[in-house]
C-alpha cells in the first residue's frame, strides 16, 4: 500500500500511518492474514523513526485490527463482526457471515440455580438447572465467552453436539419454538479469567449481553451472560420513528 504523510500537518504521524493501514484494512486492501513489512523496513520506507512506526502498530494492535505473532510478524485479523439484534444465536449469524465458527466447551453439566437465574427462569431457588460454558471463535480468533444456564430435559445437550451446533440450532431440532427474548447490553472491563481465554490484555473492554429467551408458549428456555471482544464485535440497530 502507499502512504500520503503530511509532515506540516499537526496531525502526529504515528497516527496518520495508523489511520492509512486502518483504511486500507477497511477498503480490503488489506485483507485478513495479510503481512506488514517489519517496522524497521517500515521506517526506512517511510523516512519516520522506528518508535513512530512502532507506535502506529501498537494503537492498531490496541484497536484489534494488528496482531503480533512471534516468528510470523504483523498480521490483520479478521474484521470486526457486525450483528443485528435479532432473535438469532451467534453460531447461526457467523456462520452467515462466512466467519467460519468454532466451539470450545469449557464446561457443561447441572448447578443449583442462584436467585438470578431461579427468577428468570420461573424455578425455585437451588432447582438443578443445565449451565454450559463455551469460548466461541470466528476465523480462527476466540470471540466471545458464553455462558447459558437452562431448564433440564429441553434438549439432549452435549459437548461434542455444543462444540459442532449452536445452541438455539440444537434447541430448535429438539422441538423448542423460541419466539420473544430480552436483552441487556452493556460494557466492563476483562477479568484477568477472561483476558486470557479471549486473548486480551487484563482490563481489555468486553461487550456484554444478558439474554433471556421464551419460547411460543411464554415459558423461559435459555438465560445467557455473554461478553464479547469489543476490538472484534459490534451490535446494529435499525430505528423507526414513531
Amino acid at each position: 500500500m502507499e502512504f500520503d504523510l503530511d509532515r506540516s500537518s499537526p496531525v502526529p504521524l504515528y497516527f496518520q500511518v495508523a489511520e492509512q493501514i486502518s483504511e486500507a484494512i477497511r477498503t480490503g486492501e488489506l485483507t485478513p492474514g495479510s503481512r506488514l513489512d517489519n517496522e524497521i523496513l517500515l521506517a526506512d520506507r517511510l523516512g519516520l523513526s522506528r518508535p513512530t512506526i512502532r507506535q502506529a502498530i501498537q494503537y492498531l494492535v490496541d484497536k484489534g485490527l494488528l496482531v503480533r505473532k512471534r516468528g510470523v510478524g504483523t498480521q490483520v485479523v479478521h474484521g470486526q463482526v457486525k450483528r443485528s439484534v435479532e432473535l438469532t444465536s451467534l453460531y447461526d449469524d457467523l456462520r452467515r457471515a462466512g466467519q467460519d465458527p468454532a466451539t470450545r466447551v469449557l464446561s457443561i453439566g447441572t448447578a443449583a440455580a442462584d436467585e438470578t437465574v431461579a427468577e428468570v427462569l420461573a424455578v425455585p431457588i437451588g432447582t438443578e438447572v443445565m449451565h454450559l460454558e463455551r469460548l466461541r471463535f470466528a476465523a480462527g480468533e476466540p470471540l466471545a465467552l458464553l455462558r447459558n444456564w437452562l431448564p433440564l430435559g429441553l434438549a439432549p445437550l452435549t459437548a461434542d453436539a455444543l462444540a459442532e451446533r449452536g445452541l438455539y440450532e440444537l434447541l430448535r431440532a429438539a422441538g423448542v419454538r423460541m419466539r420473544v427474548a430480552n436483552q441487556r447490553i452493556g460494557a466492563r472491563a476483562a477479568s484477568p479469567a477472561e483476558a486470557r481465554l479471549l486473548g486480551e490484555r487484563r482490563g481489555a473492554p468486553l461487550l456484554t449481553m444478558v439474554r433471556t429467551t421464551y419460547d411460543d408458549q411464554g415459558r423461559a428456555v435459555e438465560h445467557g451472560s455473554h461478553a464479547y471482544r469489543a476490538s472484534h464485535y459490534s451490535l446494529e440497530v435499525t430505528l423507526i420513528e414513531r
